[in-house]
């Protein structure tokens, strides 16, 4: 089975999300960014996810984890719980 580790910013708004995204592209920390901005409990640690495999984050979340190129912040993706960056820190097939 694949599994992925992963960290992530959740904010309200599209547009406050491609900003962040913005910034992290242009060189701003994306923990220090989590850390400040996003409002998933995991925001305190970074934004980082930890290990999981297929079905068991949102499906939004899996076709992005599993596809996406390792060290490359994805998004805005949209998911119930608001607006994602992205960030697959390592995959194994």
């Amino acid at each position: 089975m694949t599994i992925a580790t992963a960290r992530h910013i959740l904010v309200s708004s599209e547009e406050k999300c491609a900003e962040l995204k913005t910034q992290i592209e242009a060189g701003t920390d994306f923990s220090e960014m989590a850390k400040e901005h996003s409002s998933c409990p995991s925001g305190k640690s970074g934004g980082d996810l930890g290990e999981f495999g297929p079905g068991m984050m949102v499906p939004e979340f899996d076709k992005v984890v599993f596809t996406a190129d390792i060290n490359t912040v994805q998004g805005p993706v949209q998911t119930q719980f608001g607006y994602h960056l992205l960030e697959v820190t390592s995959r194994t097939d």
